[in-house]
């Protein structure tokens, strides 16, 4: 049992990586791409604007418009390369370099914080598009790098004043205004796409996780279920009375010889949704499929007061339904369904392809039921007789030859009795 705990967690986990991986795969480059791409093109209109602004207050003031014109340069270079090469990660490095770089560069010409007006805070867009591109762990030397460049253009920043040449003031006013405005407008932009695309994602891992949990709901009862992803390592329990129905389709091997396997899967396939929905309405446990058998329990892994009476309507209710099925397609099919109530034990067996089932004399005494019943009818064993005397009417059968348990008498069950 702790091989299968292991086995369904791992199993859970690896498929829950799966999707992950799969989802995050197929839009971390778009959303890369997209987030480097509004950092370049933010840093580029910017270096526009300060080649034009700098560049109108004479040529003494051209040295200043060096940096930006060699950001722009240097930066649709490295844009030709990688659409050349399409080595991503040369293109992200560079690209988070230069916009490290430019500003402080920038500011260290122009002649210091005050007189650039804190232009070096644009350089901020480096470690946040690192932390929205590479991740957290990855980030963290480009942040580093921002803090030491900032304290270096502080401590030195008397010998960058020495570069001042004179301002006007309105242009200084702008831009301090375009650096604290611009840069804001950016960071919010980015990272407001960032947490679209986060949403989305989780959206998408969310619908991946629910259609998981459903396929395992199809294989295992939801109470079994939860146990196991509640970490639940001892799923065998026992039952001390519960009732158990088998029915089979009477004749379906010589039926099948006759049909394509397409038809003979559809046809199952038909009979065998019709009882599921019978027994979801009932909140019976549909154990398996056998060939063309059918088996069900009520009580486990539930507990059910009623259970003979409940899985008793059921079998009712699975012969009408057999011949309502019949009169509609044309068909001329038959079944014998057995019943029989008792203690069993149920769990989860296997490690792989693993399966919730049970075990006892009941499960036993139902199939008996079943392979020795006759056509179209319900036989049960004493053990549910007894349970449902008092609501069904029954036929006696004397003396009927059970393997293991030598001349018994069952019943049929008839039809239920008025109160």
């Amino acid at each position: 049992m702790v091989h299968l705990q292991q086995f369904f967690m791992t199993t859970r986990q690896a498929f829950k990586r799966a999707v992950q991986q799969n989802i995050v795969t197929q839009s971390d480059d778009v959303l890369g791409k997209t987030i480097l791409s509004m950092l370049v093109l933010a840093e580029s209109a910017v270096s526009i604007f300060w080649i034009f602004t700098i560049s109108g207050l004479g040529e003494g003031y051209a040295l200043m418009a060096i940096t930006p014109y060699v950001y722009l340069i240097f930066s649709y270079v490295s844009l030709f390369v990688f659409y050349r090469t399409q080595r991503y990660h040369y293109f992200i490095f560079t690209q988070l370099i230069m916009l490290l770089v430019m500003p402080f560069f920038l500011q260290w010409t122009i002649g210091g914080y005050q007189a650039a007006g804190g232009v070096a805070i644009w350089a901020i867009l480096s470690p946040i598009g690192a932390l929205m591109i590479l991740g957290t762990r990855k980030s963290l030397p480009w942040f580093l790098l921002f803090v030491a460049l900032a304290a270096f253009s502080w401590i030195f920043n008397d010998l960058f004043s020495g570069n001042l040449m004179p301002m006007p003031t309105k242009v200084k006013d702008t831009f301090l205004l375009m650096n604290i405005i611009g840069t804001a407008c950016i960071l919010y932009a980015a990272m407001s796409y960032f947490q679209s695309q986060k949403e989305r994602t989780l959206r998408a891992l969310a619908l991946e996780q629910d259609r998981s949990d459903k396929l395992l709901l199809n294989i295992l009862p939801t109470s079994i279920a939860q146990r196991l992803k509640n970490n639940d390592q001892h799923i065998a329990d026992s039952h001390p009375s519960v009732t158990i129905l088998f029915a089979d389709i009477v004749g379906f091997t010589e039926l099948s010889a006759t049909m394509t396997p397409f038809d003979l899967v559809n046809l199952l396939s038909g009979i065998f949704s019709m009882f599921d929905y019978l027994a979801e309405g009932h909140k019976l446990e549909k154990i398996k499929t056998i060939g063309d058998g059918y088996l069900v329990v009520g009580g486990a892994p539930l507990y059910l007061e009623n259970h003979a009476q409940v899985v008793a309507d059921l079998a009712v209710e699975m012969r009408n339904a057999l011949h309502a099925f019949n009169q509609k397609t044309g068909h001329h099919l038959h079944m014998r369904i057995g019943m029989s109530s008792g203690a069993v034990v149920a769990g989860v067996i296997g490690t792989t392809k693993f399966a919730y089932d049970i075990w006892g004399d009941a499960v036993n005494m139902a199939s008996r039921m079943e392979q020795t019943g006759l056509v179209d009818e319900i036989q049960v064993s004493e053990s549910t007789y007894d349970l449902l005397k008092t609501h069904y009417a029954f036929e006696k059968r004397q003396d009927v030859q059970i393997k293991g348990k030598g001349l018994v008498d069952t019943y049929m069950l008839k039809e239920k009795l008025k109160t």
